[in-house]
């Protein structure tokens, strides 16, 4: 895995790259060019736009962000480009003041409430439980988002506001479908960490995200091997895996050879 090859530097967004180029569980690698995960794309200059749209055939974009976000940063510049699609799909529930960009540090009366707890999930970091959450309220935002980006119709892109927790657990489940390796999916989670300063620091710069994200320490960010590992363990452990969890939502059969397809050669 060539993680300088996964990378797409622009000028308005900082941590964009690419699912492919990632090993898979039968020898293989998914495939570059057909699926993007990013942080906030409000930033996109006109060269970016350009880059995105018409050498890399952007066509979809997948925007988790919530209804808050979105009205308080409002509309980015990919809107106003006819060739884009914009799939507003929010995995709700918020944990800030206005966002989630602080998910890993949520209080925990923002946490949706169980009737039940058993120690494994007592056990688990709060921001696995927080992941949790968003296959648990938002289901349909989850399939739906999947389903766009197995659309054979360009390159799409998935994104939230740093492109680390909802964007990367849209991501795990895109690849698992794939037949990525579980250390690939935690690998590609993990890389969020390379340029999380800058991530931080762009997503400061708004009224949106600044207080949630300064009333914690920087390093409550980080996106740490572990809550990745203990995410797929509980989808083993309860479901047979990801694809047992997203069977039993709705996905099918033919879902599921539209991801492969455009993920694998």
């Amino acid at each position: 895995m060539n993680e300088h090859e996964r990378w797409i530097n622009l000028n308005g967004a900082v941590n964009v790259r690419d699912l492919g180029g990632l090993p898979t569980v039968d020898g293989g690698v998914t495939r570059f060019g057909r699926i993007l995960r990013s942080d906030n794309l409000q930033g996109l200059t006109d060269g970016d736009v350009d880059r995105l749209v018409w050498d890399l055939k952007l066509r979809n974009v997948v925007d988790l962000r919530s209804v808050a976000e979105v009205r308080l940063e409002g509309p980015g510049p990919l809107t106003r480009v006819a060739e884009v699609g914009i799939h507003h799909l929010s995995l709700l529930p918020e944990g800030g003041r206005f966002t989630d960009a602080g998910a890993d540090t949520v209080d925990e009366r923002a946490l949706p409430r169980r009737a039940e707890h058993t120690e494994d999930d007592r056990a688990e970091p709060r921001l696995t439980r927080y992941y949790r959450g968003y296959l648990r309220d938002r289901p349909d935002s989850v399939l739906a988002a999947l389903r766009v980006l197995a659309a054979d119709d360009g390159t799409a892109v998935v994104h939230c506001a740093a492109g680390k927790d909802r964007t990367g657990v849209v991501s795990a489940l895109a690849l698992a479908v794939a037949g990525a390796t579980p250390e690939a999916i935690v690998a590609d989670y993990v890389a969020t960490g390379v340029r999380l300063a800058a991530v931080l620091a762009r997503l400061r710069s708004s009224e949106t995200y600044r207080a949630d994200l300064d009333a914690q320490p920087a390093d409550a960010h980080d996106p740490r091997a572990e809550y990745m590992t203990r995410f797929l363990a509980g989808l083993d452990r309860r479901f047979g895996g990801p694809l047992g969890w997203l069977t039993a939502n709705g996905w099918t059969d033919d879902d599921t050879r539209a991801l492969r397809a455009r993920l694998r050669d």
